[in-house]
């Protein structure tokens, strides 16, 4: 992790080649993550709806609270790891930016946020579905933004 230390890439052709990689691998995990989530509770709000409350007209159940449990913990972990690792990058190449603070600080809040307005919505109503689906499209397309501006700026100098 000399690259949080000293901020000098010039000379770590290596260092500056690992983190592109990690970089894009986490772009493709935002956007896979995305195709999971839809795959698990839906691709468009009546899908999601009928995942989470169940429909009694097309025989379908509502999701178990543990399969739900489950899902938010991992999206937890996984979310806030992954932005981390993006948000620490991104704020060595682009601390002179005033916009970066606050973009990192709304990637990590909707990253945080996304999976308990989830659980709200489960328990709650359906107008947290809305809330939860906006943060949640939200969040990754930031992140990805993020993780597509790091690895511009260390490839085209």
């Amino acid at each position: 992790m000399k690259f949080l230390v000293t901020k000098e890439l010039a000379h770590v052709a290596l260092l500056k080649n690992l983190m592109v990689t990690v970089c894009v691998a986490l772009f493709f995990y935002l956007g896979l993550d995305v195709v999971v989530h839809g795959y698990v509770l839906g691709f468009d709000v009546d899908g999601i709806l009928s995942s989470l409350y169940g429909n009694a007209e097309e025989y379908i159940e509502p999701i178990l609270i543990d399969s739900l449990l489950l899902q938010v913990h991992i999206d937890l972990f996984m979310s806030l790891f992954s932005l981390l690792i993006l948000s620490s990058i991104y704020i060595r190449l682009f601390a002179e930016l005033k916009s970066s603070k606050y973009l990192v600080h709304v990637v990590l809040f909707l990253g945080l946020l996304s999976p308990l307005l989830l659980m709200l919505a489960y328990f709650t109503s359906e107008v947290w579905v809305f809330v939860w689906l906006f943060s949640f499209i939200l969040g990754h397309l930031l992140a990805m933004y993020m993780s597509l501006t790091i690895v511009k700026k260390l490839l085209i100098k």
